[in-house]
C-alpha cells in the first residue's frame, strides 16, 4: 500500500475524476511550482476585503501593479517616479516568482531564505507549507519538513472557531511527516483533527466538495498507514475502506486506480485472516482490470494471484490453484521473473494442500534451479518442499530441508526482518507437527525478539506468542504458558478488534490452562470471553462454537456447579444435532457426558462431597478428547494468523 501525503495548493473546479493524479507525488512535483500565490494569509481586515481569490489561493490586486509602466498616471517620456511602498512591492514580487520558479528543492530553499529577510513571518504560511510538501514528496529530509510544516501551523492556524482549509491541508502534512519520523501518536493527533476539520468544512459548504475529497482521502489513506503502522488493523481497514468510497465518487468506474483500490481493500482483508470480506473487493478488482486492460494485463496478473491467496484461506484450493496458473500465464509473458517464481511457489503450497504431494516436489524442483543461492526465495523453497516430505512421511529429508532453510535466513534477519519472522514462523509449525515441540518453542521465542521491535507487526507477534502459549501448554509447562497466551489476547484484541475467532482459540487456551492448575472459576471466565467471540464470530453452530459450550460445561462441573455444566453441555448436543449424521460420533461422546454429569450431580446432593478439577493430560500423543481439543484447535486456527 503506497502512502499518500499530498496536499494540493492549486485546486480547480473540475469535475474530480482526476482524483488519482491529485493524489499522487508526482501531481504534486509537477503543480506545486506553478501555482500563483501571494504570500500574506493574515493581512490587516483592510487588506484582507481586498484580497481576489484564485484557485482557492489569495492573491492580492496589487502585484498586477508591480510593472510602473502600467500606471495611467506615468507620463509617456518621462522617467517614472517610484515610491518606497512600489519598490518593496516589486521586490517581494521578484522574490515570488523567483519562488515559484525554482525547478528543484534546494531552487525552493535558497528562494525562501530571500523572502526571509523581505517578509514578515505571516506573511509566509502558504511558502512555508510549499517547501513542507516538497520536502516531505523528495523523503530525504523528514525533520525539515515537519519544521516547515510547523511553522506553517503557527501561521495559518490563527485560533478562531471556523474550520480552514489550508490549516486542514497542513495537518495532513505534518500527519504524513510525523509518520516518516514513525511518531505514530502526534501523526494520529494531526490527521485526526485534519479529518474533523475537512468534515466541517464539508457540511458548512465553506469550501466546494471537489476540493475536499483529495484532502479527504489522503488524509484518510495516512490514517490506514499509521494505525496499520500501530498494529490496528481493523481501524486501518475502516480508513481504507472511506478511501475507496471516495475514489468511487470520483473516478470511472472502469479506471485502473479503481480497481488497484479494491485490491488493496482485499489484501487489508488477509492480513487480518478475514478472507469472506476479502473475496468480494478482489473479484471487483479483477473484474475491473480485465474489462479495462485485457486478460494478459499485469494488473489482472496481480489480481489473480491474490484471489489465489484467498481461495487458500477459504479452503477452496482447486479454486486457488486455478487462478495461480491464470497468473502465472501473464507474469511469464510479461517476463516478471521474481513474481513468476513465488507464484510457482504458492501453486506448490496449494498442491500440498490438496494432497499432491510429488507434483508439489517436482514443482519446486524446478524453481528451486533458477534460484540464487543465498537468496530468500530458495528459502521459501525448501520451507514447502519440507511441507511436502513431511506430510509424506520422510522426516529425515523434511528436516534437511528446513536446515538448508534456517542457514539461509539466518543471515538475513538485519535487512528482511519481516520476511524472515514470517519463514521463522512457518518453519517452527513443520516442526511443530514433527514433534520437535522444544525446536518449534526456541524459534517462536527468536521470531518474537524479531517481532517486538516492529509495531507494525503486533499482530504478528500476537499470533506468534499464542503459538509459545499453546505449545507451552502442550507441553506441560502451565505457569509459563499463561502469560504468552495473556500478551497474545491484549496485542490480537488490539489488531484485529475484540472478536476475532484467533482470540477466541485464545481464551480457550486460558481456560485451559486455569483448568490444569485447578482454577476452575478463572477457567470459566475465560471460557465464558471465548464462547461470546466464537458465537459471534463463526456463529453459535460452528464446531469450536460447541467445544467453547462443552469446556463450559466442564468448568462448571470441576466447580461442582452440575445444573450449569449440564445447561451448557444440553446447548452442545443441541449444535451437533443441527450438524446431521456426519456428526454422530461427537453428539453420542456429548449425550454420554450428559449423563455421567447428572450421574454426578445425583451422587453430589446425596453425599455433598467437592468434585475435583478434570485433569489436562500432558502427554501429545493421547486422543483428541475433550480436555486437550481446548489446545488443538489453536494449531488448527490460530498458528496461521
Amino acid at each position: 500500500m503506497k502512502r499518500a501525503s499530498i496536499l494540493l495548493l492549486s485546486l480547480t473546479r473540475q469535475k474530480p475524476k482526476t482524483l488519482a493524479p491529485l493524489l499522487s507525488r508526482n501531481y504534486l512535483s509537477s503543480n506545486i511550482t506553478n501555482t500563483p500565490s501571494y504570500f500574506s494569509l493574515h493581512s490587516h481586515t483592510n487588506n484582507l476585503k481586498s484580497c481576489t481569490k484564485i484557485n482557492g489561493l489569495v492573491i492580492k490586486p496589487h502585484q498586477f501593479q508591480a510593472n510602473p509602466s502600467r500606471n495611467s498616471g506615468t507620463l509617456a517620456g518621462t522617467t517614472p517616479q517610484i515610491s518606497s511602498r512600489q519598490k518593496k512591492i516589486k521586490e517581494k514580487s521578484q522574490l515570488e516568482e523567483a519562488f515559484e520558479s525554482a525547478a528543484t528543492v534546494e531552487g525552493m530553499l535558497e528562494a525562501f531564505k530571500e523572502m526571509e529577510a523581505c517578509f514578515d513571518e505571516r506573511e509566509l504560511g502558504l511558502a512555508l507549507l510549499k517547501v513542507g510538501l516538497k520536502l516531505d514528496q523528495q523523503g530525504e529530509d523528514p525533520e525539515k519538513a515537519l519544521t516547515f510544516a510547523t511553522r506553517a501551523l503557527r501561521v495559518l492556524d490563527i485560533g478562531d472557531e471556523k474550520p480552514s482549509f489550508l490549516v486542514a491541508m497542513t495537518l495532513q502534512l505534518m500527519g504524513s511527516v510525523s509518520y516518516s519520523l514513525k511518531r505514530f501518536n502526534d501523526s494520529l493527533g494531526y490527521l485526526n483533527r485534519a479529518k474533523r476539520m475537512l468534515g466541517r468544512l464539508e457540511e458548512e459548504g465553506a469550501t466546494a466538495v471537489e476540493d475536499i475529497r483529495p484532502v479527504l482521502h489522503a488524509v484518510l489513506l495516512e490514517l490506514s498507514n499509521v494505525k496499520t503502522a500501530m498494529g490496528r488493523r481493523e481501524e486501518a481497514i475502516h480508513n481504507l475502506k472511506k478511501c475507496l468510497e471516495i475514489k468511487e465518487m470520483t473516478m470511472d468506474k472502469g479506471s485502473k486506480e479503481l480497481g488497484v483500490a479494491n485490491r488493496e481493500l482485499a489484501e487489508a482483508y488477509v492480513a487480518v485472516l478475514n478472507f469472506n470480506e476479502a473475496l468480494p473487493f478482489g473479484l471487483k478488482a479483477l473484474d475491473i482490470h480485465k474489462s479495462g486492460l485485457g486478460d494478459y494485463s499485469v494488473e489482472v496478473a496481480y489480481d489473480r494471484k491474490l484471489l489465489g491467496v484467498i481461495y487458500s484461506g477459504l479452503e477452496e484450493h482447486e479454486k486457488a490453484l486455478e487462478q495461480n496458473v491464470l497468473s502465472q500465464k501473464v507474469l511469464k509473458s510479461w517476463g516478471l521473473r521474481s513474481e513468476l517464481l513465488h507464484a510457482e511457489i504458492d501453486a506448490a503450497n496449494m498442491q500440498i494442500a490438496l494432497g499432491k504431494y510429488d507434483e508439489a516436489i517436482n514443482t519446486l524442483k524446478g524453481v528451486v534451479q533458477q534460484t540464487e543461492k543465498d537468496g530468500g526465495t530458495r528459502a521459501l523453497v525448501f520451507i514447502s518442499m519440507a511441507k511436502a516430505l513431511c506430510n509424506l512421511e520422510k522426516i529425515v529429508d523434511a528436516k534437511r530441508c528446513l536446515e538448508i532453510a534456517l542457514g539461509i535466513l539466518d543471515k538475513k534477519e538485519t535487512s528482511s526482518p519481516v520476511e524472515v519472522a514470517e519463514a521463522y514462523s512457518e518453519i517452527a509449525m513443520l516442526y511443530e507437527n514433527m514433534n520437535e515441540f522444544e525446536t518449534a518453542i526456541s524459534l517462536l521465542k527468536r521470531t518474537q525478539s524479531m517481532l517486538e521491535k516492529l509495531p507494525q507487526e503486533q499482530h504478528s507477534e500476537g499470533s506468534v506468542s499464542a503459538r509459545i502459549g499453546w505449545l507451552l501448554l502442550l507441553t506441560g509447562k502451565v505457569t509459563q504458558a499463561i502469560p504468552y497466551l495473556e500478551s497474545a489476547a491484549e496485542m490480537l484484541k488490539e489488531s484485529y478488534g475484540p472478536k476475532h475467532f484467533g482470540i477466541g482459540y485464545v481464551y480457550n487456551n486460558l481456560g485451559a490452562a486455569y483448568l490444569e492448575l485447578d482454577r476452575p472459576q478463572s477457567a470459566a471466565q475465560m471460557f465464558a470471553v471465548a464462547k461470546d467471540i466464537m458465537d459471534a464470530a463463526l456463529g453459535p453452530h460452528h464446531t469450536d462454537s460447541i467445544e467453547a459450550y462443552q469446556n463450559l460445561s466442564k468448568a462448571y462441573g470441576a466447580m461442582g456447579s452440575y445444573t450449569l455444566a449440564i445447561e451448557f453441555q444440553q446447548r452442545a448436543i443441541d449444535a451437533w444435532e443441527s450438524h446431521g449424521p456426519s456428526a454422530h460420533d461427537v453428539l453420542m461422546e456429548a449425550r454420554r457426558i450428559r449423563e455421567q454429569l447428572k450421574t454426578k450431580a445425583r451422587d453430589a446432593s446425596t453425599n455433598q462431597l467437592p468434585t475435583k478439577a478434570l485433569p489436562l493430560p500432558h502427554s501429545c500423543s493421547s486422543g483428541r478428547n475433550e480436555e486437550t481439543y481446548i489446545m488443538t484447535s489453536l494449531s488448527a486456527k490460530v498458528k496461521q494468523a
